[in-house]
């Protein structure tokens, strides 16, 4: 029986992390140990980023950085920057689906991890219960990152 007649398929897209590491990370506790004391829910202040960047061998490096403060009525709690990265490798994905990939998919493997050490860090500094962060919808930040972008060139052009 021949081959000739079975449709081919499309090869199977690929990503594989080839490492993950902590790039960058402070942890500050100004007012400790008074800030340990919570008679009010505390505001927090959250910021995430995003960023990729192709290497000559081949690989892409990626980074998300998560910047939580916490604060109430009585002056700062707790400040966290972490910067959390990977290195990965892709396989067939078509070019217009590189950027997402990296921008989406990779930041979404790599937060968990990013969350755990958030989580151990307010944990270490004596805040009870430590704090999690939510789930973050990377797709999006993507679609907003890139709307922004869009809305800043019809902006220049005018």
């Amino acid at each position: 029986m021949s081959d000739a007649f079975t449709p081919e398929q499309p090869p199977v897209p690929q990503m594989q992390v080839l490492a993950q590491f902590i790039r960058d990370f402070s942890f500050e506790n100004p007012r400790a140990p008074n800030s340990l004391r919570m008679d009010s829910r505390p505001e927090v202040d959250l910021g995430v980023e995003m960023s990729a960047k192709g290497r000559p061998d081949g690989m892409f490096e990626v980074d998300i950085k998560l910047t939580v403060k916490a604060s109430t009525p009585e002056g700062a709690m707790f400040a966290i920057e972490l910067v959390y990265g990977g290195l990965f490798q892709l396989g067939n994905i078509p070019e217009q689906m590189i950027e997402p990939t990296l921008l989406v998919e990779c930041p979404r493997y790599l937060f968990p991890f990013a969350r755990r050490i958030i989580a151990d860090a307010t944990a270490d500094g004596g805040f009870t219960p430590p704090f999690f962060l939510e789930p973050i919808d990377f797709g999006a930040l993507y679609m907003q990152q890139k709307g922004n972008i869009q809305s800043q060139q019809t902006v220049g052009q005018a």
